[in-house]
């Protein structure tokens, strides 16, 4: 519910809740054990707990590896989690990647096919993986990307790879040239000779796919800084999931200050549910290569408008979406089904690098997908699908797909339900350079579709202003409208025991507790308002004693996070 006390509370609130929030990551663990502050634990190369597999990689050694929160773990090199082994990583523990000299060593945490990563942390123990500078408080700057390298999860689920329409792997010219064989596609800006880096099955030697594949659990994992660059064109992801199964949990994960795409999925079917990202380059949530996960509560805002430090030179998408990314007409095509969205651009409207956007939802290389009852602020479009074939093969792109009379594939592309607020343009077909938007397509978008345009809406607020370079907010957002979003006549989420019952649009119901609370880098710098635990000492003078609780009781029923 929104804060909505006197100014004297709320600037002493905000004050306080900044303190709290700050002692709260410099103390991260204290509630399940773990030594604070973080900066009093020693620190172990994680290097020493694996075998050499080159100058810049290791393995772990044991089935049972553990990382405790009794130490800082620095990830020192490229370390794996070898098939049939397992890497567990207790609650409250911190992780930091070193920086590397040279690209190619870049380090990185990856989980091999049939490895397992349980990294389960909890609202207050969150585990946190972040750059090796960064001291915790707070105050590491946002303007710090790539840093280091980042997370992947390679899995055995199904993708669309096959030598014949891909062609063989080539380092640097993105995902379309991963494959190594039927089946089977190398990680970005690895070497495709390394087993370890593969994701996928190898079809051509008899393996098959496993969409119920298992790599473990992570659960209130922070992930900031990460994004090093591998090569041209090979930057690592702030979360990466190559062929991962739905059989892995991956729920109450953050991405900070990333230098290429926030989440990428290459094929695969894993679900992900209460998702974050926070002032990253490049594209916020990026499909590729077959991806039919599901998900639901996805939040995303890029730098301030007015932050020129922190400027991406990239697409910015919120949604990046790819079939297959080599206009190859591969099946099974990218069909992911996703509710409840709120994304928040920059308003960046020039494209400066990358090949695409600047949308809220970029819809191209014949992908498939449904997009409901969401909120997406700010973007140079909303809506952007790629209409013209240039060189695919056949007679469809992603706007056939979406077309309600599009032929093949026609309506498999479903974005429904949505608002969209300060958009240049709600919808574009190719960014209507090459596409032209007809009366047909405006109708089935608002009318059928019942997506709504807004020049604002009621409690939210996307335009903010923040100094990256010292992390000093000068002005909050607010990604939750009050009063809520009507869902009525849209599509409601399935009963199937992943989705949640959330009759509104948007990541955020406009009362209760907001998901963000209490454990997000966005609670640590006070970013937007209702994030804060609510204080006890309200006058801030260090002391909780009546005075504190005269003025709460001269706001009784009213409420902050």
């Amino acid at each position: 519910m929104k804060n909505t006390i006197t100014k004297m509370v709320a600037t002493a609130s905000f004050m306080f809740a900044s303190v709290l929030s700050g002692m709260a990551q410099s103390n991260l663990g204290s509630d399940c054990g773990c030594p604070t502050p973080v900066s009093s634990r020693p620190t172990v190369l994680m290097s020493t707990l694996a075998t050499s597999g080159g100058a810049a990689d290791g393995e772990l050694l044991a089935t049972n590896t553990i990382l405790d929160c009794a130490h800082t773990w620095i990830l020192d090199k490229k370390i794996y989690v070898p098939s049939g082994k397992t890497l567990t990583i207790a609650a409250g523990t911190v992780i930091k990647g070193r920086a590397a000299a040279l690209a190619t060593n870049a380090t990185a945490l990856t989980v091999e096919r049939g490895g397992k990563i349980f990294a389960s942390g909890s609202p207050t123990c969150q585990i946190v993986f972040t750059a090796e500078a960064d001291n915790l408080d707070g105050t590491y700057a946002i303007s710090n990307k790539g840093q280091w390298g980042s997370l992947l999860l390679a899995g055995k689920a199904t993708n669309n790879l096959t030598l014949a329409a891909n062609g063989p792997f080539q380092a640097g010219v993105g995902d379309g040239r991963l494959c190594v064989a039927d089946g089977l596609g190398t990680f970005e800006g690895f070497a495709s000779t390394n087993s370890k880096d593969q994701f996928g099955a190898n079809l051509t030697a008899g393996e098959t796919f496993d969409d119920n594949d298992n790599s473990g659990i992570l659960k209130y994992v922070s992930i900031r800084h990460s994004g090093a660059v591998l090569q041209v064109g090979g930057e690592i992801n702030g979360l990466t999931l190559g062929s991962v199964g739905r059989g892995t949990t991956i729920e109450h994960i953050e991405v900070i200050s990333c230098a290429d795409d926030a989440m990428e999925f290459f094929g695969g079917t894993v679900n992900v549910k209460y998702f974050a990202t926070l002032f990253g380059n490049d594209d916020m949530f990026d499909w590729d290569d077959g991806y039919s996960g599901k998900s639901q509560f996805i939040f995303g805002i890029k730098s301030s408008t007015n932050d020129t430090i922190n400027t991406s030179p990239d697409a910015d998408n919120g949604f990046e979406m790819d079939a297959d990314d080599q206009k190859s007409n591969l099946l099974p095509r990218s069909h992911p089904s996703i509710y409840n969205v709120t994304m928040i651009g920059s308003g960046k409207k020039v494209l400066t690098s990358d090949n695409s956007g600047i949308a809220a939802i970029e819809a191209k290389e014949l992908t498939e997908g449904e997009i409901y009852n969401s909120v997406f602020a700010n973007f140079r479009y909303g809506f952007n699908v790629i209409k013209a074939l240039g060189t695919r093969t056949g007679t469809s792109e992603a706007y056939h797909n979406w077309a309600a009379t599009g032929g093949n594939g026609s309506n498999s592309l479903k974005v429904k339900c949505n608002t969209f607020v300060g958009m240049d343009k709600d919808i574009a077909i190719d960014k209507n350079a090459a596409g032209t938007l007809l009366s047909s397509d405006t109708a089935q978008f608002y009318t059928t579709d019942l997506n709504t345009h807004a020049n604002t809406i009621p409690g939210f607020t996307y335009v903010w202003s923040m100094n990256s370079a010292n992390n000093t907010v000068a002005t909050q957002y607010d990604a939750t409208p009050n009063p809520a979003l009507s869902t009525t006549g849209c599509p409601t989420a399935p009963v199937d025991g992943f989705y949640s019952v959330a009759p509104y649009r948007g990541a955020f119901a406009s009362t209760g507790k907001n998901w963000l609370s209490d454990w997000t880098y966005a609670q640590l710098l006070s970013v937007t308002p209702g994030l804060q635990p609510c204080p006890t000492d309200i006058n801030a003078d260090g002391v909780t004693n009546n005075v504190d609780f005269l003025i709460l009781l001269g706001q009784f029923n009213q409420s902050c996070h």
